[in-house]
Parts: C-alpha cells; structure tokens; sequence
C-alpha cells in the first residue's frame, strides 16, 4: 500500500460503508456456527470439497459490521486459523473454503442507487436476483453479470466474472471502487485513482488480499432487445462472433456448440441481440413456464446421443422460431442457475472455461475434437462468450480480445470421476496454451504449475504482494494452498 495513503481516507471509507450498511435492504442478524469439540462442515458447488472450518459467521449487515469483521480477523489471527470468504459458493475447488479456519459468509445485503452517476453501491454478499430487480424499477440494469442470477456482488468481482454484454470484458472493468478490510484491520477504499495497484489485485483476487465490503458498480440502461441467430462452421466462429458484437445497437450475444457426437464442435448459433425501440417491460417475478421442459431436455443428454441430437435441433430450430420476440435487458440475466441444475446426488456439473483470441478459437476447437470425445467424459453443454481486453487485473485472463468457451459436464460425485476428469482438464488447458488462450480459476484445481504460470504471467507479482499485504498469511484458502503458496 502506497504511504500516500492517509488516514483520513480510510476514516472516510469506513464511515461511508458504516452508512451504506446500516440500512441494508435485508437486515439479517448475525449467526455462527461452531461445533462443540468438532468443525462445521461446508461445500461448494462441486460437491467435492467437504471441508471441515473452526467457525463459521455469518455477519449481522448492519452499522457494526466492520468491527464486528475485526474481531474475527483479530480473534483468528491470534488462533493461528486461516480467514476464507464466501458467497453463494459456486466455485468448485476449495476457492472458498479454508480447512480448520475462519469461514465468513457473505451472501445478503443492500443496494443504493445513484441515478445521476448511472452507479449503485452495494454489499459484497447482496445476490444478482436482489440487484436486478432494484435496478429494474428505475429502467436500468447491471452493465456485466454472470448469465444467472444467483452470485453475489463480491463473489463476481473476486473470480472477475464475465457474460453476456457486447463489447465489453469482464465485470470487473465495470467497477469503480471497493471497500477493502486488510489483515491488519485498515479499512481501505481503493480505485483505479485511488491504491490502484490494490485494486488490480482484488479484482480477480479470490479473496486473498482483505475482506470486500462494498463495491461500486456501473449500471446501464434496461432495453428492449430482439435476437437474431445465424448457424456457421465452428471454424468460422470466432472471428465472425467478435465483428458481430462490435455492430450496432448490439448489446448483448453469445454461441453455443453442438455436442453430438455426430458433429461434435463442427456446428455453432450465434445469437445477438440489437436494441429495438419501446420502453423496457417490468420484470414480471413469474418463472419462465417452459423451465421445467428446457430442463428435461437438457437432463436427459446425460449418456444419451439422441437427446443431444434433439437439444441441438431444439437450439438451432425450434428456438429462434419460437423466440423471435423482444425482451428485455435485464429479463436475459434474471434466471436462477437452479433451473437446470442436477436434481441427482450422485452426480454434479462440472464447469471448465477457455479463453481464445477470436482467430485462433477454430484451431482449439478442433484439438477439442480430438481430447473430449476419447475421454468418455458427457459433456452436456458449451456456451461461447465475447470478453474485451482487461487492462486492471493483475490475474487477467483475458489480457487481449477473447472469446470463452464454457463447458460444462456431467460426472458422478466421487473422487474416482474426479481423477478421470483432471488428465482430460490438463490436456484441454495444454491446446488452450498452445494457441494463445488461457483458462478459468473457479474450477477444479486440475492445472499444472506449469501451466498456471503460463496461463497468468502476473502470478509471481500476485504472490509477492500478498506476502508484502498480509505477511502472516491470515487470507487463505484451498487454491491458495494448493496452487499459489509454492511460487516464489
């Protein structure tokens, strides 16, 4: 931290969030779980990260939450136990979860709106499905969100999420400034004007550098958009998707890939959707009425070559003349992961992502071709994403123009699934490399050392500014463990 710092900026980004949170749109009380001669145990989206915490809090969000967090760094510190953040906890490899220390859940909080600065301001733990429909009221929307509504606001700024909205990159680039709790219990309100070298490592920090307690985020305004979808080769893809997103009045647009065997990776939709005249409807907070039927189809992929032949059919034929119609902004992004989500305790979804400059993605596709299929891993659905350069995060991964290729598959919950998966996730991650692209952290911690450095050429300056911030090593979790402490 720069000793430009004073300290009557961090007295005034405490105040300013003491204010913010007093008055939150859920007041909740705070709870804490801690067992009697035991540990509490906690997951994440995986199913395959039982992990056994000290304690585990979920703070009050109100006017003591800072020096109630305090206490907790203070109380852990002295502990020798570890401090991991958590949201809605839908990453899937330990990101969020710290063996035998400190869990501190996030995933409530408030919203204020600032019309005239086209911002809100917001908890780290207020979800998308509380923001959207703020924002919605008065005609705006967020400016980039994850396709589903279920993530928190800190949550999205620590993994740097992207999604849907042309032409922009990740949802970081959208933000402003954070309220950051450093190890040492400072408050610190960072920016790109103002620590901006402790905002690059937030951003896209996994939690390791202090505590989000606050953000603050651009909005857009809520529009009304109509889709229009093109099939093409997979091949042509890339480039074609990343000149269709800079058109205009394109707002928003993504692809999706055949996963039948039949023409595995050889067929991609794009679909982009163009801003079109009338004022945006209103939310309306009824489900979508074909949610049970969509999630049927794409259930019954699962080891079944005819159902993902009828899915693609569905994609390519009967949703663009069945979906042809205006919708608005904010009604693409409001939809809760849920609706597709495998019912089977056997069984989990497992997400990998790839990011490839737009004229070198047909070349990783067509290594895919030759890696998933002989794996025997199902793969049931791939969605492609448009991501402009990040020029802030010091774990960029997207540092140029990219497109992301968003799998996901099918497995059974157990460790023996687990290990099939990770020689199938070091090979997609070497075609990745090999043509300029990089990969997503979230996941499962399957990645070489190796190919972790060459992926984020940022990392050895990300390790040594953790050290420097937080020496004793108070923020910490199961990637940190696992990937990052071994680099000098």
């Amino acid at each position: 931290m720069s000793e430009a710092f004073s300290r009557r900026d961090a007295v005034g980004g405490a105040l300013a969030g003491a204010a913010l949170l007093a008055t939150p749109a859920r007041a909740a009380p705070a709870t804490v779980e801690q067992a009697t001669g035991g540990s509490a145990i906690l997951d994440d989206a995986s199913g395959l990260d039982a992990t056994p915490v000290a304690r585990h809090v979920r703070p009050a969000i109100d006017g003591g939450l800072v020096e109630a967090l305090r206490r907790e760094l203070k109380d852990a510190a002295a502990a020798g136990r570890p401090v991991c953040i958590g949201g809605a906890r839908h990453s899937m490899g330990g990101q969020s979860l710290a063996q035998g220390g400190t869990a501190i859940t996030f995933d409530r909080g408030g919203c204020a709106i600032d019309a005239a600065r086209l911002t809100y301001r917001a908890h780290a733990g207020t979800r998308w499905r509380d923001i959207i429909p703020a924002l919605d009221r008065l005609d705006f929307a967020p400016k980039v969100t994850q396709a589903n509504n279920d993530f928190t606001l800190g949550g999205a700024f620590s993994v740097n999420v992207h999604g849907w909205a042309a032409p922009l990159g990740p949802m970081g680039s959208t933000v402003r400034s954070i309220t950051l709790l450093m190890a040492d219990g400072q408050l610190v309100r960072c920016s790109r004007e103002v620590e901006p070298g402790l905002f690059a490592l937030a951003m896209g920090g996994y939690g390791l550098f202090g505590v989000i307690v606050d953000l603050e985020v651009e909005m857009a305004r809520n529009v009304r958009l109509k889709p229009a979808y093109e099939a093409m080769p997979a091949a042509d893809f890339g480039p074609r998707f990343a000149k269709a997103l800079h058109g205009p009045d394109v707002v928003m647009g993504y692809g999706r890939l055949s996963v039948s065997r039949r023409n595995f990776f050889q067929e991609a939709l794009m679909t982009v959707f163009r801003r079109v005249e009338g004022a945006p409807e209103r939310l309306s907070g009824k489900g979508d009425p074909m949610a049970g039927v969509v999630r049927g189809i794409y259930r019954a992929q699962i080891g079944s070559e005819p159902w993902k032949d009828l899915r693609w059919y569905a994609e390519t034929v009967l949703k663009p003349s069945l979906e042809a119609k205006a919708v608005t902004r904010n009604a693409l992004i409001n939809s809760s992961a849920d609706e597709l989500a495998d019912r089977n305790p056997r069984r989990t979804d497992i997400l990998h992502e790839y990011f490839l400059p737009p004229d070198r993605l047909g070349g990783f596709l067509a290594a895919c071709r030759d890696i998933i299929p002989k794996s025997g891993l199902d793969l049931l659905n791939v969605t492609l994403r448009y991501i402009a350069a990040d020029r802030t995060s010091v774990m960029a991964f997207a540092p140029g123009e990219r497109v992301a290729a968003v799998m996901s598959f099918s497995q059974a919950r157990t460790l023996k699934a687990d290990a099939a998966m990770k020689p199938v996730t070091q090979a997609l991650i070497d075609a990745a490399l090999a043509h300029g692209g990089s990969f997503y952290l979230p996941y499962r911690l399957h990645a070489r050392p190796d190919q972790l450095a060459r992926a984020y050429p940022g990392l050895p300056r990300f390790v040594a500014e953790k050290r420097r911030l937080d020496p004793g090593g108070l923020f910490r979790n199961t990637m940190w463990d696992r990937y990052f402490a071994e680099f000098a």
